[in-house]
């Protein structure tokens, strides 16, 4: 009986290889693994139904379908996690040359970034929708309030290629009608003070600016809860936001407000500069503490 062969490939569309038969009529499991490195069985395509089939194994013996192997080109089986199919082997690949990048750009892995600006009607699709036209968006979020559920005005997006977060960040965005800035967050106070961080002083005031001007400007970046400028007028003021990420992330801006240039800073002098500050401070020491005579604005006492 002359030796049969059938035609076997690892895809369809690929070249195939021819495999031989046994006396019998069947194939050997091993004699396809040998060709074809961690094969677990065979499948082909059937004329009629154009449905993909799988040929019988039995105890490693491959067994023809209706009784002939015909000249269909029958299609390898790897299992699912094979390190030895094509696909695997492209995935290992891809997952080996990402790891090599991560490695080389060590020091430049994407960030959260914060997005100020908000309208309040914008959600966390929208969000995703517009910055995705730069680049793979990996997380989005709209910082809500966790009684009402209403958008804070501001939100966060983190993208996959350190490249695509440089290029944000060097510009403004329109969403939703409205500019919006996206950048890097300040680094937070320490934990036991939690109040620090959510206020900024508000530098180059002039005195026609109203505690409601300056809520009304500043809530277009976060929920306000309280602003206070001093009296008498001292050419500056202090916005105390909900988050502290928004007022941190405002810290060295330079904003116009009634068409005038105000420097926007940390509320909160530095423990190593605090000493210059009293001795600085129009008025003395004592007019600085009537100026934080308020509760919310507590006077470090410890450093007089």
């Amino acid at each position: 009986m002359s030796e049969l062969y059938i035609r076997v490939a690892e895809d369809e569309n690929e070249e195939p290889m021819e495999i031989p038969s046994e006396d019998d009529g069947t194939v050997l499991l091993s004699s396809v693994a040998a060709q074809f490195p961690g094969a677990c069985g065979l499948r082909y395509r059937n004329p009629e139904s154009q449905c993909m089939r799988g040929v019988r194994l039995v105890e490693g013996v491959l067994h023809a379908p209706e009784s002939s192997w015909g000249n269909l080109v029958y299609v390898v089986n790897y299992p699912k996690e094979s390190i030895y199919s094509s696909d695997n082997k492209r995935k290992m690949e891809e997952i080996d040359a990402a790891s090599a990048v991560k490695v080389k750009r060590g020091f430049q892995k994407t960030s959260d970034l914060i997005v100020l600006g908000l309208p309040w009607k914008t959600t966390e699709q929208d969000l995703k929708d517009y910055f995705s036209t730069f680049g793979e968006v990996i997380m989005v979020q709209v910082k809500r309030d966790a009684k009402t559920g209403n958008s804070k005005g501001f939100g966060f997006v983190r993208f996959t290629d350190y490249e695509t977060q440089t290029k944000v960040i060097a510009q403004r965005h329109m969403i939703d009608g409205r500019w919006c800035d996206c950048k890097l967050p300040n680094s937070k106070a320490s934990p036991d003070e939690p109040m620090r961080s959510r206020k900024i002083f508000v530098g180059r005031c002039t005195e026609d600016m109203t505690t409601d001007d300056l809520r009304q400007y500043f809530m277009q970046y976060g929920e306000v809860t309280d602003v206070f400028i001093p009296k008498p007028f001292r050419a500056f003021a202090f916005v105390t936001f909900a988050d502290d990420q928004v007022a941190q992330a405002l810290c060295g801006e330079d904003l116009i407000i009634k068409g005038v240039s105000v420097h926007i800073s940390n509320a909160e002098p530095k423990h190593n500069n605090i000493h210059q500050l009293f001795h600085n401070f129009p008025g003395g020491v004592a007019s600085l503490a009537a100026m934080f005579g308020r509760s919310q604005y507590p006077f470090p006492s410890s450093h007089v």
